[in-house]
């Protein structure tokens, strides 16, 4: 019997500097991938799918506009809630501040990214009354505007292509 823990890949890049302006595709799933964000409707029409959000779904969307708001260093471009994750398109930019911020600088320089992903989570969570997201998340840095083009699209196009996506789980 083999009792050794599974070896855990840590999914940043060592060499990247995460505090760096620049975009980033980030996805965030649902605990056990339950569908518990809202459902796809209008499959039949392939032009007008789109998600129609469940009381968890709307308390994600609330925490999202939130981050604009909040958040002077960060912009979601895009985001698209499915029924068992999110896929955001966020922007870091470098900030200049001149006297008193809200929001204090993070400790360290590389996270930002992680540190926005933790808040969001621990609000949702909160609100929610129990932990619905898993520990972690997939994160892309966006190279150049054809990879930005080509994230903003995947969003664009997700509800269409549910039954086809990866992180689908029929139900049973």
């Amino acid at each position: 019997m083999n009792n050794e823990l599974p070896i855990r890949k840590h999914p940043r890049l060592k060499e990247y500097d995460y505090s760096s302006a620049g975009g980033y595709f980030l996805t965030i799933c649902v605990e056990d991938m339950r569908k518990l964000l809202g459902e796809v409707v209008g499959r039949d029409d392939p032009g007008a799918p789109n998600i129609e959000l469940s009381k968890y779904g709307t308390i994600v969307e609330k925490h999202l506009f939130a981050i604009n708001s909040h958040y002077k260093d960060l912009e979601i471009e895009k985001y698209v809630i499915m029924p068992n994750h999110v896929h955001i398109l966020i922007s870091m930019y470098s900030v200049q501040t001149n006297g008193a911020s809200r929001t204090p600088p993070p400790t360290r320089a590389n996270e930002r990214i992680p540190r926005f992903v933790s808040t969001f989570k621990h609000f949702v969570h909160k609100n929610c009354g129990f932990k619905m997201f898993q520990r972690d998340y997939h994160e892309h840095i966006i190279r150049d505007e054809a990879d930005y083009l080509q994230y903003w699209q995947y969003i664009d196009n997700n509800p269409a292509k549910w039954a086809e996506d990866k992180y689908y789980k029929k139900e049973g």
